[in-house]
């Protein structure tokens, strides 16, 4: 036989035993196909993801939303039959639910991920309906189950969902001012309520001593707080949590307190921040604390100490003044910043 026939033998014989090794591979394909095609749903594995803390969905809630159409009940159905986009719309529809993705593994499971929508404020408007602020500052309703340990906002001016401009800055301040509250493990646990007063403005009601904190606008939300925190421990651990019944943050750079009675308690000491604040006490508050100077005990007082123009006399006009009209006023404690160049 010539060499040139063998070798056009082999390659023929090559050629046909791979053509048998593709086909055998194409007919097991087939069947495989074939039979995952006819398999069956066994079960359904769900995995939320969010935060555990406010969950107003569980795993239970999302197999009864997959399950909730029998004809469309993915268990023990074949796996050719399963429209797992439709499921995936399903359970999408659920107001708790951000986002779902189902895919069926190997062993015939549907697994259900979803991202459910965590809620950071609760809000309750002027005519008393209340709804959840999301993360992403998007409405949801409220669970007749569940209720979020979340921060409460009142007067919230409309019930609208379109809003007016004033109204869309007020709602994104709400949504700023609830996130960072949240993530504060102190002022979570210390602010109550949060009051929307008439002008757009917010009002702190908190859990730890009988004040109202004047809040301002929903700007500089960090520095406002950051303030507030400083005096509680350099104003309030001195003169008592109940002192003031007023704490006015808004203002830049300092911090005024309200006393609820100029004889109840003595201002806050001065102190020296160089960081933010100073605490000094204005005109009003200076006359009542010479007062309280212990006298010496063979010069009794003469006359009761809601006359203090007349037992300090080394006062100035001005503070005198002040001092006389504090009978009729409440005194009020100004945390500033200090001036640099007058800093020792």
């Amino acid at each position: 036989m010539q060499p040139k026939t063998k070798t056009a033998l082999k390659r023929i014989g090559a050629v046909l035993l791979w053509s048998g090794v593709l086909a055998g591979f194409g007919v097991l394909l087939a069947a495989a196909v074939h039979d995952k095609e006819n398999e069956t749903c066994k079960s359904i594995h769900v995995t939320l993801k969010g935060d555990d803390r406010n969950a107003f969905i569980d795993e239970k809630d999302i197999k009864q939303l997959i399950v909730t159409d029998k004809s469309q009940n993915p268990v023990g159905m074949a796996i050719s039959q399963i429209n797992l986009a439709n499921l995936e719309r399903v359970v999408e529809r659920d107001p708790w639910v951000r986002s779902a993705e189902l895919y069926l593994d190997n062993q015939g499971v549907l697994n259900a991920n979803v991202v459910q929508r965590d809620p950071v404020a609760r809000v309750f408007t002027f005519s008393g309906n209340s709804f959840y602020l999301d993360e992403q500052n998007e409405r949801i309703p409220v669970s007749d189950r569940f209720s979020a340990r979340v921060p409460v906002f009142t007067g919230f001016p409309t019930d609208a969902t379109q809003f007016k401009k004033e109204d869309s800055l007020l709602y994104a301040q709400i949504g700023d001012m609830a996130r960072f509250i949240l993530a504060d493990t102190f002022w979570n646990a210390q602010v109550e309520q949060v009051t929307i007063t008439g002008d757009r403005k917010f009002e702190i009601t908190p859990k730890l001593g009988d004040h109202v904190i004047v809040f301002g606008d929903g700007t500089d939300i960090a520095t406002k707080f950051s303030k507030l925190l400083i005096f509680y421990r350099e104003g309030l651990s001195k003169a008592g949590w109940n002192t003031y019944s007023r704490i006015n943050i808004a203002y830049h750079e300092e911090v005024i307190g309200t006393r609820r009675d100029g004889k109840s308690a003595p201002p806050p000491p001065m102190y020296r921040d160089s960081s933010i604040a100073d605490v000094t006490m204005d005109a009003d508050l200076a006359q009542p604390a010479a007062a309280t100077n212990p006298r010496p005990a063979d010069k009794p007082v003469a006359k009761p100490a809601a006359k203090p123009a007349k037992t300090v006399k080394t006062a100035s006009k001005p503070a005198a003044k002040a001092a006389a009209r504090n009978n009729g006023t409440k005194p009020k404690a100004v945390y500033t910043k200090p001036n640099k160049r007058n800093r020792n």
